[in-house]
């Protein structure tokens, strides 16, 4: 096996394909979408390798990937993924914290949201039908792993549409979750 997975850190080496998401590409995502374009574009905000020994859409298959989330914030709002249901609505994921601290965030179709704290060794099982996304509360990189089916797919469009109904700011040093009705008459 030309792959590896360090336990201690979550990096894969060997087989291996990466995906690089910066400022520039998550317009839209944070809150506050002045504020995100007037901030340094090339900021990295997170990385995935991922080890995909099948082909994309192969059902029976899985994919295993790491998730590395770096921390920041875009007016007070923690930096986080752009968050997704799968195509196939009904394949769950796993996830595992490996460094770091953060926050889980679910959300079902009807648009109720719960978070779930991220620390290093929680394990995480998301369900079908959940869209979900990870947050970065903390002051170190967020390295989060992954299982999931190689035949999942990524919706991202239901989320660009409708959103997520809770969002996670810092408010006097520490996280605070806000929904939507909180979010919009805050200031944020």
């Amino acid at each position: 096996a030309d792959t590896r997975v360090d336990l201690r850190t979550g990096e894969l080496t060997g087989s291996v394909a990466q995906s690089r998401k910066r400022l520039a590409d998550l317009k839209g995502v944070f809150f506050n979408e002045k504020a995100r374009q007037e901030m340094a574009q090339d900021t990295l905000v997170y990385s995935v390798t991922m080890h995909k020994a099948e082909s994309e859409g192969k059902k029976g298959g899985l994919f295993f990937g790491t998730s590395f989330l770096m921390p920041g914030q875009v007016d007070g709002e923690y930096f986080m993924t752009r968050g997704h249901f799968h195509s196939k609505i009904d394949t769950a994921e796993y996830y595992w914290c490996v460094q770091g601290e953060g926050a889980l965030l679910l959300m079902d179709k009807a648009g109720t949201c719960t978070l779930e704290e991220m620390v290093p060794g929680s394990l995480h099982y998301i369900p079908g039908r959940t869209a979900h996304r990870i947050i970065n509360t903390g002051e170190a990189v967020l390295v989060v792993g992954a299982c999931w089916p190689s035949d999942a797919g990524h919706d991202y469009g239901a989320i660009e549409e409708q959103g997520f109904s809770l969002r996670v700011f810092r408010m006097d040093g520490r996280p605070v979750p806000l929904d939507r009705g909180a979010w919009n008459g805050s200031g944020h």
